[in-house]
């Protein structure tokens, strides 16, 4: 799987661009703000229908312009594929695939499967615990259909639900419409809980060898799924705490709370890890989400590196240079020495300045 070329009329800072890319690295090089990241933030948009920056369309859409177009073609089991995407100020955004116009972006899904890694993401340990159910959901979304469909749904439901804990503050009578809401988010939910549950596990099985490596042995990380509700009590705890949740107005049960913990060495990283041992943890996950990405779908993912190569110790920077070398890659980065150094097979450098590109080839 790799992408061929990408187009983009009046997005960002991009008037107009085309771009082509081979199936092995491209380097886009540059300065910062002149518009790097955004290329790869339109890949990404092409194959999740979402920015990986929480963007809204309207935000993405050139100043001064109503509209922004969209169109990525990619080779896919030596088939060929094209995306187009249609941004637009005021409406939805529509998308077709193959010329076929989509209803639902999850039928999207499948089509490409990207891996982004940012300097954020290797904070990802730290942070707040929805950046870890964000890591989940949008690699599970790309994965599992039936996911994806769980997830909206149950999402949807958990809107309903917090709407009418509010209503019924003011209209008590519509307290027995909660049952209803209720069933959904169990049903939707369990499958979230069991999906999320085997997601994890296979996670582990290949991020212990990984971490073991980046850490010359002297380290074992655990992944551990916190739920904050089983499937089994699923049904009591939402009976149980429904008082709580009128109380509060908002729903208090379900795989929305949930979190990852990592342990290092029997210690919960998030806690009591050094800032080293989080950003080696979390390196860790996003190695070991390629490699399981890589055998879901037996093909390689798209692997988009934002500025990472900066953040990283030489041993790490080794490492995930090592690991890349049969994926197709796009980076950013302000200076290129680090892969010139490796050896690795550049295909190509873009030089980016203020929204336009132009082939570098002094290397």
């Amino acid at each position: 799987m790799f992408v061929n070329s990408l187009e983009l009329s009046h997005y960002r800072n991009y008037n107009s661009l085309s771009i082509t890319f081979n199936p092995g690295i491209t380097i886009l090089y540059g300065d910062n703000a002149q518009g790097k990241t955004n290329i790869l933030e339109a890949v990404y948009l092409c194959a999740s229908t979402k920015s990986h920056r929480g963007s809204k369309d309207k935000e993405i859409i050139q100043f001064g312009e109503e509209e922004s177009h969209l169109r990525i073609t990619l080779t896919k089991n030596d088939i060929g594929h094209k995306i187009d995407m249609h941004l637009r100020k005021n409406k939805s955004k529509g998308v077709a695939i193959d010329g076929q116009v989509i209803r639902k972006s999850g039928e999207l899904f499948g089509i490409i499967h990207i891996i982004f890694f940012s300097p954020e993401d290797l904070g990802l340990i730290k942070n707040a615990p929805s950046e870890r159910r964000k890591f989940m959901n949008l690699e599970l979304c790309q994965l599992n259909k039936l996911y994806y469909h769980n997830y909206v749904n149950y999402n949807k439901a958990l809107n309903q639900r917090n709407t009418l804990l509010k209503q019924i503050y003011f209209k008590p009578e519509l307290a027995d419409t909660l049952d209803m809401w209720d069933d959904y988010l169990i049903e939707y939910g369990k499958g979230i809980i069991e999906e999320r549950e085997q997601f994890i596990a296979r996670l582990n099985d290949i991020v212990k060898g990984i971490h073991s490596h980046l850490t010359g042995g002297r380290e074992e990380i655990e992944i551990a799924y916190e739920k904050n509700v089983t499937i089994e009590d699923y049904e009591n705890v939402m009976k149980n705490k429904r008082e709580t949740d009128l109380k509060y107005q908002s729903t208090q049960t379900g795989p929305h709370r949930d979190d990852i913990c990592f342990y290092i060495n029997g210690v919960d990283v998030r806690r009591f890890g050094s800032q080293g041992q989080q950003r080696t943890a979390a390196l860790s996950l996003k190695l070991a989400e390629i490699e399981l990405v890589k055998s879901v779908i037996h093909d390689n993912p798209i692997l988009l590196l934002d500025d990472v190569m900066s953040e990283l110790d030489s041993s790490r920077k080794s490492y995930l240079l090592d690991s890349i070398k049969e994926i197709q890659t796009i980076v950013t980065c302000t200076g290129y020495d680090d892969f010139i150094k490796s050896r690795l097979n550049i295909d190509q450098i873009y030089k980016v300045t203020n929204g336009t590109i132009e082939i570098f080839n002094q290397y």
